[in-house]
């Protein structure tokens, strides 16, 4: 798998696990990289910089990092509100430059729902959103991959539109995906149409429609099937995402992933 880099979402934001650690085990197991989760004990107010950047370069490995969302609202329809959450995204996206990171996953969501607001309120706003994140972020190295939610805005099924009105690349999210009744099958059909906007995927295990993140390899998510197109040609970045402080089974979710890559 020559064109395709491994690694996985740290669960440093717990605070169960420091980032140090987070990239050491990564860089042991063999990942290419680790997706530093930049929210909770990793936010980015509480990351040096130049450490992360010393202690990755150190471990030969690269970097990716996941943007903070839980209380972000970057599809706010109150502007103060919305400009708010983009200064601190920016914020987010200028430390992770600082530290050598390549991309940034981000969630473009919202709380802003029925019956006070409707998707054409919001959907706008959002995407407005994205295009200004992802001007930002270009101009500092770094590339924003938009991830597929799951049962809100934006869905694998709103992707068409993010493709259309923005620039940013996409980050697919199998369980995500599942969540919105898309199966293995069209998990493969989505990367055969999309792969070029496709930059990261989320391999994100479960044992039924459901957001579980189990251990890859232990759901019943057919990845030989939805992973297929990755295996033809295609350039980017895959994380296992697995809820775990266990590097057991961190390691042993690579060795079900390199196979089916």
């Amino acid at each position: 798998m020559p064109d395709v880099r491994t690694g996985y979402v740290t669960q440093t934001h717990t605070g169960d696990v420091s980032w140090r650690e987070a990239v050491d085990e990564g860089a042991r197991i063999g990942f290419d990289f680790v997706e530093l989760y930049m929210d909770g004990a990793t936010e980015r107010a509480k990351l040096d910089a130049e450490a992360v950047e010393s202690r990755v370069s150190g471990a030969n490995i690269d970097l990716l990092v996941h943007l903070p969302f839980a209380d972000l609202e970057i599809g706010s329809p109150r502007e103060l509100v919305r400009e708010g959450s983009l200064d601190e995204l920016r914020a987010c996206i200028e430390t992770a430059a600082e530290m050598g990171a390549e991309k940034a996953v981000l969630h473009a969501s919202s709380h802003a729902t029925p019956p006070e607001w409707h998707v054409e309120d919001i959907a706008p706003l959002l995407l407005k959103s994205v295009r200004q994140l992802d001007a930002f972020a270009e101009e500092r190295g770094v590339e924003i991959c938009v991830e597929n939610l799951p049962g809100v805005l934006f869905t694998i099924h709103d992707m068409e539109r993010v493709f259309a009105e923005t620039s940013a690349s996409m980050t697919l999210d199998t369980g995500h995906a599942r969540v919105d009744g898309v199966d293995a099958e069209g998990i493969a059909e989505f990367l055969d149409s999309h792969g070029e906007r496709v930059s990261h995927v989320h391999v994100n295990d479960s044992r039924q429609a459901a957001d579980e993140h189990v251990p890859t390899g232990s759901g019943n998510l057919d990845f030989e099937t939805a992973l297929a197109p990755l295996r033809e040609g295609w350039k980017g970045t895959v994380s296992i995402e697995v809820y775990t402080f266990d590097f057991d089974y961190v390691a042993l979710s690579k060795e079900k992933l390199d196979t089916y890559l």
